[in-house]
């Protein structure tokens, strides 16, 4: 059916918001491991502490997914993100100020609830203003400025760090995600309340028919009877341990493990990344490239997302056992384009793995599976680097987890009885 041009501009609005506040969310979270060594030095942290300040912010937001993945699909997604955003720049912005170990773990904390409705909210807005058969590709464009800004991030905040320090770093980008917070509430709306007339909100519904009706039926708790909801929330486990692995600790290996200096590290720690955007971005494109060749929507996602975990696997040991910081750089950047496509496929997949009303609950789920593996990165790569001196054995067995995480997903995840047997959306 043929879109309004009101219609399409709303997409590209909020494909543009969503991107953006996205790249400010992964500046937000990239700004602990950037300033990771004049931080611990300044407030006199171990490794191990450090490694649990850099989980605390994954445990908040792994705890928050659930209540706000079952509000955003009650409400809608405007008000949980406008929401969040303000309480997520206030805590990034607060951070500047901390005096101790205890205030940090606080903001972190904060900065986590905050920044839980971002992806489950973004999730949403595709899934009402896209049919299943298009929303794998913007769903990766927006699943890749989860890249996006840990490109960014390296250069920027190392320069920000080194010429005014790491807490006008932390006040400065709390500033710009309030700017963020204001575009959001001016620009963006829900489909309900865009000012759509009756034709336009048929036309960017005529993609619900009897059998997602069907499906929708019961309400959240029946996701949990599901054997695909566990095998997403297990496996995608692995996936955002390999991805915050590097996150979270990349900058202060290469100055360590690679000896590098500060300057040099946080450089080269932007081309693994910008590896990672490019990997998120393809994620999508393949998802929707393999749908329009006829395979079921689910089996679109997990395809490419099995095949990059095992990438990152073989990659992620590599890095550890290979001499010398070039060929370590090279590995990495692969492992990172391979995790961060699995990844834009993880969210993909959940997008289409059950009915609308059920979405941001689905994601939720998969990403209170993500957070723990995002909380455990930092806190066990920190203790294992304290124990050993080294961060070979951590890297050995994050590979270990992509490979497991790989596996899980090949052997629980199928597809929805709403599109098993059922022709191909593009079809219809």
């Amino acid at each position: 059916m043929t879109l309004s041009p009101r219609v399409r501009r709303m997409r590209v609005t909020a494909l543009i918001l969503l991107m953006v506040a996205g790249t400010v969310n992964y500046l937000d979270r990239s700004a602990l491991s950037i300033g990771n060594s004049a931080i611990r030095t300044d407030l006199h942290l171990s490794d191990t502490q450090m490694g649990l300040l850099l989980s605390v912010f994954a445990l908040a937001y792994g705890l928050a997914q659930l209540p706000i993945g079952i509000l955003i699909d009650r409400f809608g997604p405007r008000r949980l993100l406008g929401g969040g955003l303000v309480l997520w720049s206030l805590a990034q912005a607060a951070s500047g100020f901390v005096g101790s170990l205890g205030q940090f773990v606080g903001a972190r904390a904060a900065l986590g609830i905050g920044e839980s409705p971002m992806y489950l909210a973004g999730t949403k807005v595709f899934t009402n203003w896209y049919p299943p058969a298009e929303r794998s590709w913007p769903i990766g464009l927006f699943n890749a400025s989860s890249a996006l800004g840990p490109t960014i991030a390296p250069g920027l905040l190392t320069l920000l760090l080194l010429a005014y320090g790491w807490r006008p770093m932390f006040i400065l980008i709390g500033i710009g995600g309030i700017a963020i917070a204001l575009l959001w509430e001016l620009l963006y709306r829900d489909p309900a309340h865009a000012g759509l007339d009756a034709r336009e909100l048929a036309s960017i519904k005529a993609w619900d028919d009897e059998a997602a009706a069907g499906q929708a039926a019961g309400s959240w708790p029946v996701l949990f009877r599901q054997p695909t909801t566990w095998g997403m929330a297990i496996g995608f486990f692995g996936v955002i341990y390999l991805t915050w692995l590097y996150g979270t600790w990349l900058p202060d290996y290469l100055e360590r493990e690679r000896h590098l200096s500060v300057r040099a590290a946080g450089l080269w720690t932007a081309v693994p990344q910008a590896c990672g955007f490019l990997g998120a971005v393809l994620g999508g494109l393949a998802s929707r490239q393999l749908a329009r060749r006829g395979m079921a929507p689910v089996a679109s996602c997990k395809a490419p997302l099995i095949a990059g975990m095992l990438v990152t696997a073989a990659c992620t040991a590599g890095a550890a056992v290979v001499q010398g910081a070039a060929p370590a750089i090279a590995l990495i950047s692969f492992a990172l384009f391979a995790a961060t496509l699995a990844s834009s496929c993880g969210w993909a997949m959940a997008a289409v793995a059950t009915s609308p009303d059920k979405v941001a609950t689905l994601e939720a789920i998969q990403n209170i599976g993500g957070s723990l593996g995002g909380a455990c990165a930092p806190a066990i790569t920190g203790g294992v680097v304290q124990a050993t001196g080294s961060f070979t054995p951590a890297l050995l067995l994050a590979a270990a987890i992509a490979v497991l995480s790989a596996v899980i997903y090949g052997v629980a995840v199928r597809e929805p009885r709403l599109h098993q047997g059922a022709p191909t959306p593009e079809r219809r």
